[in-house]
């Protein structure tokens, strides 16, 4: 999990927040990370983050059954044209190291992938990377 936090903060313009105790974020997002391109340094207004580490389950998100302790989910928006060619076959949602449909987003672009192993890290960053890009591409044509 440390390995994509610290890959993703190399990413020119990105800022990843990590909420805790003393924030202004819920106590459930605690030690869970946030992706967006920033380059001001400053969490956009009106934008959805392009990918999440999640540490627990949330209400409504209990597929992957992320409680037990060293379980965690990496969340990527790569975009409903590129889920199909990411997806192979069918696996339980707490199936680790493959890359899956977000359990809840995944017919909004999602993809998620249960504690990144071997087989997974390199697709998980090259997604994290390509969603940064086109993240960054929106905002510049904000801006125009």
């Amino acid at each position: 999990m440390e390995q994509i936090i610290a890959t993703v903060r190399g990413f020119d313009g990105a800022l990843v927040i990590v909420p805790g105790p003393g924030g202004d974020s819920p106590e459930i997002a605690w030690g869970d990370a946030f992706f967006y391109y920033a380059p001001d340094g400053r969490t956009p207004r009106n934008t959805q983050p392009y990918g999440t580490i999640v540490t627990k389950n949330y209400p409504a998100d209990t597929a992957c059954d992320l409680d037990p302790p060293g379980r965690w989910r990496v969340n990527v928006q790569v975009g409903r044209t590129a889920l199909p060619e990411l997806l192979g076959e069918r696996h339980d949602p707490a199936t680790a190291d493959v890359v899956l449909p977000h359990p809840v987003y995944g017919s909004l672009g999602w993809i998620c992938v249960v504690n990144p192993g071997e087989r997974t890290t390199g697709t998980v960053v090259r997604l994290l990377r390509e969603a940064h890009e086109a993240a960054r591409v929106r905002a510049a044509r904000r801006r125009s």
